[in-house]
């Protein structure tokens, strides 16, 4: 099985997509395929609005086309699907995204074709889950005339540093040909090398255990930080202190947001459940870092009583919606868990977001995205992601847009001096 000189269609072109697209379009044919006509004109014009590829990278692909015309698809013997694997309010997984993806592909399918998902999945989904779909709407038969692989992303959205060709890949295939197959292709690309697994249900598990095990020391560190405020311990310094030991973790406590750390361990726990496991430490951690948003509300609300403020007449400034620092994407920010807490205590709350995209802020959480100068009249501030800008700001620049006597300032990403905030009146909270 040889797939060198086959041409490979990229179903999704979003974070995890594009910047695989970009890497493979720059030495052979390419296809990217996207159902949203919007991000196909904006790549096609050269502009990529998650700014994971810079317009440069795009040059670069000169073997890269868009589409989003599924009759395109039919020049490909190569599929790799990388569309978002979201959980639904009840934090159960919803494939709906891989499954019409799988269809999609479905119905392009051709004998000697092989299909790689690199969608964050629980271990036995591509087999149980896509395969019927494929042979369902293909009429070929699977490991016959289709094969599949499995190659978990781990794009760090934002990272300039860690890129897809700089982390090591894990590859695998439904059979050893096809594994041997999967591991070459990306081998031609990723410079940090591959490891190939035994199975495509080890690759799945491997990568839905890794932020699964992150989720779980973060919860750690949070509950360390709520014990700690109870006893009056600054966590951060404990944390710097423990720190100096060569084999400590340098976990630190915060919300745990985005479409991988809060939602991979729920697709471990689905399955789990369904094989009559209930696991009990995976369920805690998740409790745990869910309640954390609620928990830095509910801690700025005290202290604002305490310093006399009017709650219910209150306005609060929050600087930052998107789930991590210096990158636009919004998806599962657990500062919007934050923002209507505060609303339930009838506060009034101001956002504000050099990065993240103010319609489909307000599409997706229904927030109006306002300027940093409407936070210029603020009762209390929550800095609730680590901006660039924001680390960059020197707290009288802070203690001038707030209008309170005594004010709360919530260092959710401990960006600021605490002792210095206190010399200048503000009453400072943090993890």
């Amino acid at each position: 099985m040889n797939l060198n000189n086959k041409t490979i269609a990229i179903i999704g072109l979003g974070y995890v997509g594009l910047p695989l697209a970009v890497e493979f379009g720059k030495t052979r044919s390419v296809i990217g395929f996207d159902i949203n006509k919007k991000r196909i004109a904006e790549l096609r014009a050269g502009e990529d609005h998650t700014l994971e590829v810079t317009p440069d990278d795009l040059k670069t692909a000169v073997k890269l086309s868009y589409t989003d015309d599924i009759d395109v698809l039919r020049t490909a013997s190569v599929f790799i699907v990388t569309v978002p694997t979201p959980i639904d309010q009840a934090n159960r997984p919803d494939l709906t995204p891989l499954l019409k993806a799988s269809e999609t592909v479905g119905k392009v399918l051709k004998k000697g074709d092989i299909v790689i998902y690199e969608s964050t999945v629980y271990p036995g989904c591509t087999e149980e889950d896509c395969v019927p779909i494929l042979e369902k709407h293909s009429g070929l038969k699977f490991n016959v005339d289709f094969f599949c692989g499995y190659s978990p992303e781990r794009i760090n959205p934002g990272d300039k540093v860690n890129t897809l060709t700089k982390i090591k890949k894990i590859t695998s295939g439904s059979t050893p040909e096809a594994a041997d197959a999967v591991n070459e292709l990306y081998k031609s690309i990723i410079t940090a090398g591959t490891h190939k697994a035994s199975s495509l249900k080890v690759a799945e598990a491997a990568k839905v255990i890794e932020n699964t095990q992150r989720d779980l020391n973060i919860a750690l560190v949070n509950e360390l930080s709520v014990l700690f405020d109870r006893l009056n311990i600054d966590t951060i310094e404990v944390l710097e202190a423990a720190g100096t030991k060569w084999n400590f973790l340098p976990f630190r406590p915060g919300m745990v947001g985005g479409h991988c750390i809060g939602v991979d361990p729920y697709y471990l726990t689905h399955k789990a459940e369904e094989v009559g496991y209930h696991p009990q430490i995976i369920a805690s951690g998740r409790r745990m870092n869910d309640n954390m948003a609620r928990y830095a509300a509910r801690s700025v609300i005290k202290l604002m009583l305490r310093n006399g403020i009017d709650v219910a007449r209150s306005t609060v400034g929050v600087m930052g919606i998107t789930f991590k620092e210096d990158c636009p994407d919004i998806r599962n920010s657990k500062v919007v868990d934050l923002i209507k807490e505060f609303r339930n205590w009838g506060v009034r709350v101001v956002v504000a977001d050099p990065y993240a995209d103010a319609e489909e802020v307000k599409a997706e959480y229904g927030v109006e995205l306002n300027t940093m100068d409407d936070l210029s009249s603020v009762d209390s501030l929550v800095v609730a992601v680590g901006h660039k800008v924001y680390r960059n700001m020197p707290l009288d620049q802070l203690k001038q847009m707030l209008k309170s006597d005594k004010p709360v300032l919530a260092d959710l990403k401990a960006l600021y001096d605490r002792h210095q905030a206190a010399k200048m009146g503000l009453t400072v909270f943090r993890f």
